[in-house]
């Protein structure tokens, strides 16, 4: 029900433009696979990441044109002085509706539309809050400015402070829960994949423009219940831009961004074949407590499930992990902080706070994020 509304959203948004140009080939019909929403068909006219480029920053922060899909994804781990615990996702996303501008002369008249979810995890309570809006880029209703980098959704904002590139201010008022982080890198950018082309297939132009930042201080009010609460904590930003991500005969993913206790940083994601197995172009990069990152192939990291929790969309989600990678002595356990973090949304997915822990031991390790679709 929720993919033919967004499907009827898009059409009609189209529509709106009077623009010549049909929708795009994954918006005019269902879509039933995490590969079609990622435009496993979109149109030639878009733009791919099909090559290495240069990046820039903070240039790069900001919006690029031309390609389909991109997205700012935030989350972290904050606590109180109390040490009341919470895990926070936001997350814009920009969808090109068409390769074109739209040619009618309309203050509504778009390319593109915007899909923003947020989430809350209250760790004390085991509650999970999340949102979702969609908003056409016109009428000054979304959109993204460079330098200095502005991003909303209405009411929904990241904005930097000053004339410079940092820090920024993440603003979001959600249906019963609002957040207001400023937020400062501790560490630079790091490219992902080869030099930031991150391919998720054998196909040429299956693959994406990525980078991270692994560590950004932050600082704020988490409001929920009434009451706020002023919190500390980490962040981690993923950066994407793409056309065409997965193939046709990927499923979905499995994707973990680590932050040590010991200043060290792990990005991996395993992406899955239809019949479970995991696919060779799974990737990750280490970043060392300097800000220095090294590409991970699949090869360097084994992943087993040893728990797995039945949500009430019918989806079952592995909640606890054992990941090896090479060069560590000894293999970890990530595992949900609660099991019930699934983002019920236009498509459901996973999305939830971890810790990080000595699989042998129990010893704690440090906290990260957890992304799982297509289950």
């Amino acid at each position: 029900m929720k993919i033919w509304f967004f499907v009827l959203l898009m059409v009609g948004l189209t529509a709106c433009n009077g623009d010549a140009n049909a929708p795009d080939d994954a918006l005019s019909g269902a879509p039933t696979t995490m590969a079609t929403l990622l435009g496993a068909e979109a149109s030639a006219a878009y733009q791919r990441a099909d090559r290495v480029r240069a990046f820039s920053f903070p240039a790069d922060h900001a919006a690029h044109d031309g390609f389909r899909n991109e997205w700012w994804y935030f989350t972290g781990h904050l606590r109180d002085p109390a040490g009341r615990r919470f895990g926070y996702q936001v997350t814009f996303f920009r969808v090109a509706i068409t390769p074109g501008k739209p040619a009618a002369a309309s203050a509504w008249a778009t390319q593109y539309v915007w899909m923003g979810h947020v989430a809350l995890s209250d760790v004390a309570n085991q509650r999970h809050h999340h949102d979702e809006r969609f908003v056409r880029e016109a009428a000054g209703l979304a959109g993204v400015q460079p330098e200095p980098l502005s991003i909303w959704l209405e009411d929904w904002q990241l904005q930097a402070v000053t004339e410079s590139a940092f820090p920024w201010r993440l603003q979001v008022a959600a249906t019963d829960f609002a957040l207001e982080m400023t937020l400062q890198p501790e560490k630079p950018p790091v490219l992902n994949g080869e030099r930031g082309l991150s391919r998720k297939s054998g196909e040429v132009g299956n693959a994406s423009y990525y980078y991270s930042m692994t560590r950004l201080q932050s600082s704020g009010h988490v409001t929920l219940d009434g009451e706020r609460f002023a919190v500390e904590g980490q962040s981690w930003l993923d950066r994407e831009w793409s056309t065409s991500a997965l193939g046709q005969d990927q499923q979905g993913w499995d994707w973990f961004s680590l932050q040590l206790a010991d200043g060290r940083d792990l990005m991996y994601y395993q992406l899955r074949q239809r019949d479970g197995t995991a696919d060779e172009h799974s990737s990750g990069t280490w970043v060392d407590a300097e800000g220095n990152g090294r590409n991970v192939s699949s090869s360097e990291v084994t992943l087993s499930a040893n728990r797995y929790w039945r949500s009430p969309s019918g989806a079952r989600y592995p909640t606890d992990w054992t990941l090896q990678v090479a060069g560590e002595s000894r293999p970890w356990r990530v595992r949900a902080l609660f099991d019930a973090q699934e983002m019920r949304t236009l498509v459901d997915y996973w999305e939830g706070a971890v810790a990080v822990t000595d699989a042998q031991t129990g010893e704690p390790l440090g906290v990260g994020y957890l992304e799982m679709t297509g289950y």
